[in-house]
């Protein structure tokens, strides 16, 4: 309840700021960072399951998996800080869904997951381990992570606040 409490008057003092009233009122900024995110999200979604893919043998057989990483890893990186400012932007337009919303926490959560699992991918795609079961699993893992940001996105919108 405390935290609850504490959130809730972050919320109120962000919705008051200057820049939170003109994320509100300017019609189109809303729309724009939205659209901005969402592509954003595209471009690392399709990355990583496209490894992941390799990873399980599904996609690019014939091409090894330091060939597939070095082709759409770098695509990860670059988006995050602007996804990271994008919805840090959504955020301080409109505080109230996001902060006081249990998914929007969940899916926080599932980007760290699924941020370690590529970290490790990328700085191990070398290593034999990803040719083995634990590998495959992992990729699994990652792609079902992936996939939980997509749906904790998409539900926040739609789940109760507070």
């Amino acid at each position: 309840m405390m935290a609850h409490g504490a959130l809730l008057e972050l919320s109120k003092w962000l919705s008051a700021t200057s820049l939170s009233r003109e994320i509100q009122t300017i019609g189109w900024v809303i729309p724009t960072l939205q659209t901005i995110h969402i592509l954003c999200v595209a471009v690392l979604f399709s990355s990583a399951i496209l490894i992941d893919l390799r990873v399980l043998r599904v996609l690019q057989r014939d091409v090894s998996l330091a060939e597939v990483a070095r082709r759409f890893l770098p695509a990860i990186w670059p988006v995050l800080p602007v996804l990271l400012v994008s919805g840090s932007l959504l955020i301080i337009g409109e505080p109230r869904r996001a902060l006081l919303n249990t998914t929007f926490y969940l899916k926080m959560t599932l980007l760290l997951v699924a941020i370690a699992l590529t970290a490790c991918l990328q700085w191990s795609f070398a290593s034999t381990f990803w040719e083995k079961r634990a590998g495959k699993s992992v990729a699994v893992l990652s792609i079902l992570v992936w996939c939980g940001i997509l749906f904790a996105g998409r539900w926040i919108a739609y789940t109760e606040i507070g």
